[in-house]
């Protein structure tokens, strides 16, 4: 069975990847940035605006793939700080876009990310319904 390669045409359309890619019944996404509808990064200095806007985006690459949150059966979160409390305030908004659906899921703080002023990404496996 090949890789399926998706696009989410609501997202910014000049990133160097595919969003998300569904084989053999999984759909495995892209780190979701805190990028607006022209590709910029928003909510500069906010991490828990950034994360608001990263699960938004999460949920347009899973709907690409014809999936939800609920189809998600892991994630991992990645905050560019060393500060605990930063880590707190992106997992809160993490977990109220997750609401009930509690699947497993590691949070790192890490030293940078991939755009200037990006302090959130968060990537996840979902089970292809």
């Amino acid at each position: 069975m090949p890789v399926e390669l998706l696009r989410a045409p609501a997202l910014a359309d000049d990133v160097p990847y595919a969003y998300a890619a569904r084989a053999h019944g999984l759909v495995l996404t892209a780190g979701a940035c805190p990028l607006d509808e022209s590709g910029a990064v928003a909510h500069v200095g906010d991490v828990a605006g950034q994360a608001r806007l990263v699960m938004a985006n999460l949920v347009t690459a899973l709907e690409a793939a014809g999936c939800t949150l609920a189809d998600v059966a892991k994630s991992t979160v990645y905050v560019a700080s060393s500060d605990r409390a930063d880590l707190v305030a992106a997992w809160g908004e993490v977990r109220a876009a997750f609401g009930d659906h509690d699947a497993p899921s590691t949070l790192l703080g890490v030293t940078v990310l991939g755009y200037p002023d990006q302090l959130v990404e968060v990537e996840a496996i979902a089970v292809a319904p």
